[in-house]
């Protein structure tokens, strides 16, 4: 017996929570929580929002031990191409959480792999799929095989993980327009719209 999380595949896993609701109440708390792990964790959130789009819900993982290891900001909107309502969860996470893997629908804790499998069908000179702004600075994000039902891509950002994966997968064109990400660590525009929860950050789906 251990006191562990476990998972059947992946061995010892960190818990995840989801806020129930989301408000800029509920932001603060969890910024609050993640501020009293060792290693203070960022929670990417685009701003400004793209037009229509609203916070929907935020989740982070790990214990009372470890702290936060990784943390998610769900976002939904309009869809770029055919308007449709579209989902982007945005995560931060330390290496071999897994949680953006989970949500990216591919195997393992680590995109380490995935990434060395892109730039290898890609060759050496390939250009990244996106670049978006993150932290105020430049960054190339490749997008990785992921379910068909969603766009998954991965960078590194502030020496950790960061996952942008979309639902529907033409969602996933939004992060070719002119998106900035902020940490939301550092300070939450009291501008920000919240709407109803994330199905995907849930799990209702």
């Amino acid at each position: 017996m251990h006191s562990n999380w476990r998972c059947d595949n992946c061995g010892d896993v960190q818990p995840f929570h989801v806020a129930e609701h989301i408000s800029a109440e509920i932001v603060g708390s969890v910024l609050r929580e993640s501020a009293s792990a060792r290693e203070r964790m960022p929670l990417w959130g685009p701003w400004p929002l793209p037009s229509g789009w609203t916070v929907t819900g935020v989740g982070w993982a790990g214990d009372d031990r470890s702290g936060v290891r990784a943390t998610a900001l769900a976002c939904s909107g309009p869809e770029p191409l055919g308007g449709g309502p579209a989902d982007l969860l945005f995560i931060a996470e330390q290496p071999g959480v897994g949680l953006g893997n989970r949500f990216a629908g591919i195997p393992g804790t680590d995109p380490g792999h995935l990434l060395s499998g892109t730039l290898a069908d890609h060759g050496p000179c390939a250009g990244p799929h996106a670049k978006i702004k993150v932290g105020g600075h430049p960054t190339p994000l490749w997008c990785v095989e992921s379910p068909e039902d969603r766009s998954a891509y991965v960078s590194e950002a502030k020496g950790i993980w960061l996952y942008a994966v979309a639902w529907p997968a033409s969602a996933g064109y939004l992060l070719a327009e002119h998106v900035v990400l902020d940490d939301l660590s550092e300070g939450v525009p009291p501008e920000l719209v919240f709407g109803a929860p994330s199905p995907y950050l849930h799990g209702r789906v």
